[in-house]
């Protein structure tokens, strides 16, 4: 498997758009915009997140094709990192491989912040083979399950170790 992290393209909207339109999808990543089914709004929230300059957005490739999107942002003053991958590839390494490449390379400041619904285990599991640690237990509105969900704030701090080996 060869991955590489690129800088997205407007080709890459459709995909990234198609992936939010995943039930099964939406729902394990649960903490989602509430009006994800307009293309409208998609557009928009996209046009925001590419010109803003404090965030950092990259595609995800494996073998030349186009699979998610990894991304860091700010949110109440912390840098924090999300992506999404589309689910036709879970389950294949990809997000841990993808994230240990953009800490690496794209976010070298720590520390640096994750949250992931408590039930979301592919997701923890990925952010724990990165070096993150759960440091914070809540609950906010999930939009994509259309209730309160309990969530985990995770830290990459300085001093952790991250993986010792990037997988593929």
């Amino acid at each position: 498997m060869e991955l590489t992290l690129r800088p997205v393209s407007p080709d890459d909207l459709d995909l990234f758009f198609d992936h939010q339109q995943d039930p099964a999808a939406v729902w394990m990543a649960a903490f989602t915009p509430a009006d994800l089914p307009s293309r409208v709004a998609f557009d928009a929230r996209q046009a925001r997140i590419l010109a803003e300059p404090s965030i950092v957005v990259r595609t995800i490739e494996v073998d030349g094709v186009a699979v998610g999107h990894v991304l860091k942002y700010e949110l109440d003053g912390d840098p924090e990192v999300s992506y999404w991958i589309g689910r036709e590839h879970w389950g294949r390494g990809i997000g841990t491989t993808a994230l240990a490449r953009f800490l690496a390379v794209e976010i070298t400041e720590r520390p640096v912040f994750a949250r992931v619904a408590q039930d979301n285990v592919g997701s923890l599991e990925v952010l724990r083979r990165n070096g993150f640690v759960i440091v914070a237990e809540g609950s906010g509105p999930a939009e994509g399950r259309g209730r309160m969900v309990k969530e985990y704030r995770l830290e990459l701090s300085a001093d952790t170790v991250g993986p010792a080996e990037l997988p593929g």
